[in-house]
């Protein structure tokens, strides 16, 4: 189970990693214009990066803290923000209308649940 548990850190954290990056680097005039991201039209600029940046620092305390061995609580508690994030998503794409975006908002929420459990339950990192 510790693999599986790597392996969907991982997973989350390529995932958040290019898409909180895609939303730093982007300005939100073209992310806006993107057929996936027009809800980004709801949010300041500011709001934007803000997102942008919680999901890059969530895809790194998914990772970082287990390989170097520094403070390992941090792993369950950034799977806990991504799932509190994607709960916003989910809330933003159902007052919008966007069926679609809402499951893979529960997908990532699923994932990163199991690795929130598995690292604060029975395979947290000795």
């Amino acid at each position: 189970m510790n693999i599986v548990l790597w392996i969907l850190a991982a997973l989350l954290a390529v995932a958040f990693l290019v898409a909180g990056g895609m939303k730093l680097a982007q300005p939100k005039e073209k992310l806006a214009a993107s057929p996936n991201m027009a809800w980004a039209q709801d949010f300041s600029p500011g709001m934007l990066k803000t997102i942008g940046a919680l999901e890059v620092l969530a895809a790194i305390g998914l990772i970082l803290p287990a390989v170097l061995g520094i403070v390992p609580v941090l792993v369950p508690l950034a799977a806990v923000g991504l799932i509190l994030l994607m709960a916003g998503a989910a809330i933003t794409h159902a007052r919008r209308g966007e069926s679609r975006a809402i499951a893979a908002n529960v997908v990532l929420i699923v994932l990163a649940a199991v690795v929130a459990w598995g690292r604060f339950g029975p395979y947290p990192f000795a």
